[in-house]
């Protein structure tokens, strides 16, 4: 088996890359500490064709694929994960279920302007009482004539509030199915209709350039036409959704955990102690390989799973590694790296202080590393 990528991948990385040190990373530090929303970036990435990597020309795509999105996630985090989860989000949680799900008049509504980054989507399923449990949800939809009348509450929502977010997808209650289980649906809220509230932005430890809302539905009336997919399929496609993104978000902190070895390294050469650089302890040395062993193994994870997902073979166990694998090496490479720069780590004028404070979440959006472990277990058979 060879894990090396074709040359169109490499082009991809080597650009992207090229971006989120030129574009990114001399003004992102700024940006950061202003909780401010990188609406520039987002301009100039759209211009690049980031937004539109996994969708098919005719809606203004690039024609990629998936994979394509992961390996552009890795480069922009290596720098900023604001950033990259900005894209994951428009991409994995607000186009692209338009696309699987929508029907062709929500796509041509929709896509265009979505594939360019000029419009935001957000995916609007966690509850303030519900969090990884999405069959708690209590969010309700009921049909009145032509129109859905939603209420309920949304929480930790990305890329909800932004003066370009176009609307939110809503995982609601529609009514019961014959067994008297909840069905659940997802309908289209277009951003300003009226009875859509969007909270103040949350006060994070991390991410502080991406944009986080809780949202309100009280009597939030849309047409009928609205409903994403199939009524009482919503549940199965937050799943598939998932999937998907779990891959990314798998990219996404190989990048943050390739980041951390790629400012410890240079750290390690600049820094000299005891008339010595610090790259002449071994010490230091041992840890930043086990660094590296770590953000390549997790790389080849996730590089697994999308190529099994590309090939349209199942792919849920080995996303759920990825996830699993990944979002535990950014945490202890994050830890490591701000040790390595000792009281300067602790300085939020370096980014190993950005990465420290990002990382942790990664082991909990997208399904938490306890659900990924449940979701493995499951797939072996077990706790059934």
């Amino acid at each position: 088996m060879d894990h090396r990528l074709p040359s169109e991948y490499v082009d991809l990385q080597k650009s992207v890359a090229a971006f989120a040190q030129d574009v990114i990373a001399p003004v992102i530090g700024d940006l950061y500490e202003a909780h401010a929303f990188p609406y520039d970036i987002v301009r100039q990435m759209g211009e690049m064709g980031l937004f539109g990597l996994p969708f098919p020309e005719e809606y203004g795509g690039m024609g990629g694929d998936y994979f394509a999105l992961c390996l552009a996630l890795e480069e922009i985090a290596r720098v900023d994960s604001s950033v990259a989860i900005t894209l994951e989000a428009a991409v994995s949680l607000g186009a692209m279920p338009i696309y699987r799900f929508g029907t062709e008049e929500q796509k041509r509504e929709w896509l265009p302007r979505l594939v360019t980054g000029e419009v935001l989507g957000a995916f609007g399923l966690t509850e303030p009482g519900g969090g990884t449990d999405a069959g708690a949800a209590r969010t309700t939809a009921r049909l009145e004539g032509d129109e859905w009348v939603i209420n309920g509450t949304k929480s930790f929502i990305t890329n909800s509030g932004t003066d370009i977010t176009g609307f939110v997808a809503v995982l609601a209650i529609t009514g019961t199915d014959d067994a008297g289980k909840k069905e659940l649906s997802t309908i289209i809220v277009p951003s300003g209709t009226p009875g859509f509230t969007v909270s103040a932005p949350y006060s994070k430890v991390g991410w502080n350039s991406s944009d986080t809302h809780e949202l309100g539905f009280v009597d939030c009336r849309v047409p009928a036409a609205n409903l994403l997919g199939t009524r009482g399929k919503g549940y199965a496609q937050f799943l598939q959704t998932l999937d998907e993104g779990r891959i990314a978000i798998a990219a996404l902190s190989v990048g943050l955990a390739q980041g951390c070895i790629d400012e410890s390294v240079r750290y390690l050469h600049e820094r000299h102690a005891f008339g010595k650089p610090l790259s002449a302890y071994q010490a230091l040395d041992f840890m930043v390989a086990d660094m590296e062993v770590r953000a390549h193994t997790a790389r080849l994870a996730y590089y697994d799973a999308g190529s099994r997902m590309l090939a349209d073979e199942p792919f849920k166990r080995q996303a759920a590694i990825a996830k699993l694998h990944a979002s535990n090496a950014a945490v202890e490479n994050a830890r490591l790296a701000t040790q390595i720069f000792g009281g300067y780590g602790f300085m939020n004028e370096y980014p190993v202080a950005r990465f420290w404070r990002d990382s942790k979440v990664l082991e909990i959006g997208e399904g938490t590393n306890e659900v990924q472990r449940m979701l493995i277990a499951r797939e072996l058979g077990l706790g059934r």
